[in-house]
């Protein structure tokens, strides 16, 4: 099974890009591809022809069966960035019958669940199927050897949610 894992953060210590790295780098019956061009994306136009980190991000998405998307909250939605992303892929329809997990590592499991909802509505609008969505309790400055346990219980519940085989587990 491939995994595409798309954080929605362009900071450089977010929790939630490194629990998709950790989670990258610890996968053994799975291969995640951790796509992190999302700062180098054009701001979306209908109008705009989609040049080298557009055409990057739709074919790992189109390149992967399933797609896990890790995103903060901001101001009570998702950042911007992780928007322009998606609306990158509207008109092209890679996200058409993709599973999807939405994550949010945040300090408290009660944040980030306002940007998981948004992430799913707009997945869902492009086809996706949303397969699992859930947050991490991630406190601030924690370091990689603490939150190597926490991005370990994440990838497992990706992993379940999108069945360890490429099956679908309902």
């Amino acid at each position: 099974m491939r995994i595409v894992a798309i954080s929605g953060s362009l900071s450089r210590g977010s929790a939630n890009s490194r629990v998709l790295q950790q989670a990258a780098a610890s996968a053994s019956d799975v291969q995640i591809q951790v796509w992190d061009s999302l700062g180098r994306l054009p701001l979306f136009s209908p109008d705009r022809e989609a040049d080298a980190p557009v055409a990057s991000l739709r074919a790992a998405v189109a390149g992967a069966d399933a797609v896990w998307f890790a995103t903060p909250e901001y101001a009570g939605g998702m950042p911007g960035a992780l928007k322009n992303a998606l609306d990158w892929l509207v008109g092209s329809g890679e996200l058409y019958g993709k599973r999807v997990v939405v994550s949010s590592a945040a300090p408290s499991l009660q944040r980030g669940h306002n940007a998981r909802r948004w992430v799913e509505e707009v997945v869902r609008m492009q086809g996706a199927e949303v397969v699992d969505s859930f947050g991490l309790a991630v406190p601030p400055g924690l370091d990689d050897a603490h939150l190597e346990p926490e991005a370990a219980r994440a990838f497992e519940r990706v992993r379940l949610a999108l069945g360890g085989d490429g099956t679908r587990v309902r």
